[in-house]
């Protein structure tokens, strides 16, 4: 069986201990992994690996023991016994998670034909369809156990979503304020003078700045017409939980292009002014803007939820 492989730019800080090494030997019989064919030293390495970008380097034995035993271990080993190439691990992930996985791509995609493209296409990255430097590379070695497996699935599925989005082309412009709680739409061409090229580059500038899951969100509320309830179904949350994000995202996106707006030249009073006014003219492409994201999502944060 291959490498179980390690996440890209995992940090080497923390170090393993002897105590931690008879740690993860309880783990790693705790996890089923040895039904996959995945060796104890491989099942080690990998602890090691999440230990190291995760822990502090001087994290006392406590701390680190709360953390180890906190993760999703029986998860983890799947996962990374199907990094590893194990015939029996995929076949125990396709049992598990392929229906909740086409479920997921439905409420993302409202067709099943699209949904089972959707899903198609992310089994391919969690497989392991591509190389890089003679070895397979598998989006599964994101997953670190801290959060469910589900529920990084479902955040994959979404990246993969906004994906497809970006390679769709398909063009908007702001239709309403940049005001809290407001939404973006599609507008008809500009008509008469253009606005302030200041605001534009300030409203570009606070799109482009957006993370991969927040650029999501915006993009199926305000473009798309998902609901709350939807985008909470996907994300694998609470709607009251994408409530409060998009609400905090759109304050953030107001404040940052004030920000933008002030850097270049305009006072407090001018900027805000500036956003008072009918935007639908600004000359950038909100639906790219949104969809473009970061090429990687930092899986840490979703996981932590």
């Amino acid at each position: 069986m291959g490498s179980t492989g390690q996440a890209p730019g995992s940090d080497r800080g923390w170090k393993a201990s002897a105590q931690e090494q008879s740690l993860f030997a309880g783990l790693y019989r705790r996890s089923g992994a040895q039904k996959f064919g995945l060796l104890e030293a491989d099942f080690a390495a990998v602890l090691s690996e999440i230990g190291a970008k995760h822990l502090p380097p001087e994290a006392a034995a406590s701390r680190v023991a709360d953390f180890f035993n906190g993760l999703h271990i029986e998860e983890l080993a799947l996962a990374r016994a199907c990094v590893a190439g194990s015939d029996a691990a995929w076949e125990a992930f396709l049992i598990r998670y392929r229906e909740k996985l086409y479920d997921a791509a439905r409420s993302v995609t409202r067709e099943d034909a699209s949904a089972h493209d959707l899903a198609d296409s992310l089994y391919a990255d969690l497989y392991g369809m591509t190389t890089r430097e003679g070895r397979r590379t598998s989006k599964l070695l994101y997953y670190s156990g801290r959060g469910s497996l589900e529920g990084f699935l479902r955040v994959s599925l979404a990246q993969e979503h906004v994906n497809n989005l970006r390679r769709g082309h398909r063009t908007v412009s702001l239709d309403e304020k940049l005001e809290a709680g407001e939404q973006f739409g599609v507008a008809d061409p500009p008509q008469g003078d253009a606005a302030d090229p200041r605001l534009c580059q300030a409203a570009d500038e606070a799109l482009a700045a957006l993370s991969s899951e927040e650029s999501y969100i915006l993009a199926a509320y305000h473009l798309d017409g998902r609901t709350l309830a939807e985008i909470a179904r996907t994300l694998g949350v609470h709607e009251s939980t994408i409530s409060r994000r998009l609400e905090k995202i759109t304050r953030g996106v107001r404040k940052n292009i004030l920000s933008g707006l002030k850097r270049r030249g305009m006072s407090a009073a001018q900027s805000e002014e500036a956003l008072s006014a009918d935007v639908r003219d600004l000359s950038i492409d909100v639906r790219a803007r949104l969809v473009q994201g970061k090429s990687e999502i930092s899986f840490s944060k979703e996981e932590s939820r």
